[in-house]
């Protein structure tokens, strides 16, 4: 999305996500999301009185894009058996091959208040709910959630301890467990 369409909002939020990727979550500051957002301090406050604020914004906004992805998804499955299941593995496979950035303001978020992961402990435990609900078989649902998560974390924290084919072969495969390959469509990503 152009720089020139974005809100006020969008524009201090994707200031503040590119400043803790680059420079740290822990240094992150108020003026530089500010002069990269191409805005007063004062502008900024008025949208974000405090950087608790800010922070907090960015887990919701991170949460928020995740969930609208993950319905889209489904309601292309035709909310059937295992269609949350398949819209989680489809929409983590569109984010990893996409190379969507790792969510760092999530990271700075957590660095500076441990109580912004709420929100996302709130939707992870009601997404495993709605996936386990909707799963023919509710422990293959729990297996895939936990192993999207830990590539999630792995990609977060930078780890890199699988190679970018073995993780798409790990996502295929998790894919194929609930809906077998199909020649025509097995490796197409989606778009999220």
């Amino acid at each position: 999305m152009a720089s020139d369409t974005l809100s006020t909002k969008d524009k201090i939020l994707q200031a503040a996500a590119e400043i803790a990727k680059e420079v740290g979550p822990v240094h992150l500051s108020l003026d530089a999301v500010a002069r990269r957002a191409g805005l007063s301090k004062g502008g900024l406050l008025y949208t974000f009185p405090t950087k608790a604020k800010l922070l907090e914004a960015l887990v919701e906004q991170h949460v928020s894009e995740f969930d609208e992805s993950l319905r889209k998804e489904e309601a292309a499955r035709k909310h059937g058996p295992n269609s949350v299941v398949l819209a989680c593995i489809a929409v983590y496979r569109a984010e990893f091959l996409c190379n969507e950035p790792e969510p760092s303001g999530i990271l700075a978020a957590i660095a500076n208040d441990p109580g912004f992961l709420e929100p996302i402990r709130r939707y992870n435990k009601q997404l495993l709910q709605r996936m386990r609900e909707n799963a023919e078989d509710p422990t293959l649902a729990m297996m895939v959630f936990l192993t999207i998560e830990g590539l999630r974390s792995l990609k977060l924290f930078e780890m890199g301890l699988l190679s970018k084919d073995e993780q798409i072969a790990a996502i295929d495969r998790l894919k194929n467990l609930f809906e077998p390959a199909d020649a025509q469509t097995a490796d197409v990503p989606v778009t999220a």
